[in-house]
């Protein structure tokens, strides 16, 4: 029989839940009730998206925030700089929707390099645009990027996508990679009898050109809500996969919280099977689903409307923008973000050894609300 460690079932609403009480005395920063310390920070600054992957949202799009509900440029800067300067964040990554749709994305990571000179500041985009942006972000204080990218043939990529911008892609990748927006990571997520045959093809690209190519198991995160266990594909059928084509041996180094487990990866002999040559690089899978590493998450999310989640799948967020706008000062923000990431659950409820299970209840938003 499994347990649900995670997500209470009834369903919670978006407005500001009555937290768990954070005991008096703790030392200052993002810690729950398991020992987890929050030190990663990914921040949303928008909800739109230049895409419709199927696997997010729907082909006509959600009902976007509006302008007033999303963060202002100012109201960004001051919550990185609480959870820096006070709570603990060592890094931070700027997520969406898509960021660079936002008009004002080089003033605001220009104006958190300045606050912050040592911030890890990276990025994940689909990088339609990149290439005429890339060169100004990291000028900017962007670090490096994540981009999202499941198909390196136009057909595929058009009809996971919902657009023909697989050029676009590839030429906002280079663009980054030329400006010094490195180590490069392209996050891909094979769909069953779509792309998942392009696994080591989509690997060997990777490989040549030196990025890390992560798997991400498609995660309970559509608007349509047609997510189903049985056709996800998983991490071990992933590495399968490749196995096929190439030797993957678990990289030496330590994981400390990534959500990617990393495999140092060699040509296969096809004749004995056995390694061949050096180590051409890495690879990544992250197995939120059937794997999951929640023992050992280390993130906290903020919404592009200045929303607190402790964990990508809950259904209960914490208004810290509202509270903002009332006038809070910083003392009480600090504190109204240490509630909401003391209430943080044990895990995120999908941890069954198997697929079939049942009991896990979908977010309200989808991945692009959300911010990944």
């Amino acid at each position: 029989m499994s347990v649900q460690l995670g997500m209470p079932r009834p369903r919670i609403g978006v407005g500001s839940p009555v937290p768990l009480r954070r005991p008096p005395g703790l030392p200052a920063g993002l810690l729950d009730r398991f020992g987890r310390r929050a030190t990663d920070m990914r921040l949303s600054l928008t909800d739109k998206c230049n895409l419709r992957c199927t696997y997010c949202m729907p082909a006509e799009g959600l009902q976007w925030l509006t302008k007033q509900a999303v963060m202002t440029a100012d109201e960004i800067v001051r919550i990185v700089g609480l959870g820096v300067d006070r709570l603990g964040v060592r890094e931070l990554r700027l997520t969406g929707g898509e960021p660079l749709v936002r008009a004002d994305l080089v003033d605001i990571i220009g104006s958190l390099r300045q606050q912050h000179p040592d911030l890890p500041i990276s990025m994940t985009t689909n990088a339609v645009g990149l290439d005429g942006k890339a060169k100004q972000l990291k000028q900017a204080g962007l670090t490096r990027i994540n981009v999202s990218l499941d198909s390196l043939h136009e057909e595929t990529f058009a009809k996971l996508t919902r657009r023909p911008f697989l050029d676009r892609v590839l030429a906002g990748v280079e663009a980054a990679d030329a400006a010094g927006l490195g180590p490069i990571k392209i996050n891909a997520v094979l769909m069953r009898g779509i792309n998942d045959a392009e696994s080591p093809g989509l690997l060997a690209w990777a490989l040549e050109r030196g990025y890390e190519l992560r798997f991400i198991e498609q995660m309970p995160l559509d608007a349509d809500h047609g997510w189903t266990r049985r056709e996800m594909i998983t991490a071990s059928e992933i590495r399968e996969m490749l196995a096929e084509y190439f030797v993957l041996r678990p990289d030496p180094r330590e994981r400390s919280g990534a959500p990617a487990e990393r495999f140092q990866v060699q040509h296969r002999s096809p004749a004995t099977g056995e390694p061949v040559g050096a180590v051409l690089g890495t690879v990544g899978i992250i197995a939120s689903v059937t794997e999951p590493f929640c023992a050992d998450c280390r993130r906290t999310r903020i919404t592009a409307d200045g929303k607190i989640m402790s964990c990508l799948f809950s259904r209960e967020e914490f208004d810290l923008l509202g509270l903002l706008r009332s006038g809070a000062d910083d003392d009480e923000l600090s504190r109204r973000w240490q509630e909401a990431m003391w209430a943080k659950p044990k895990a995120h409820g999908m941890d069954h050894t198997g697929l079939e299970a049942d009991d896990f209840v979908q977010p309200d938003r989808s991945m692009s609300a959300i911010g990944g």
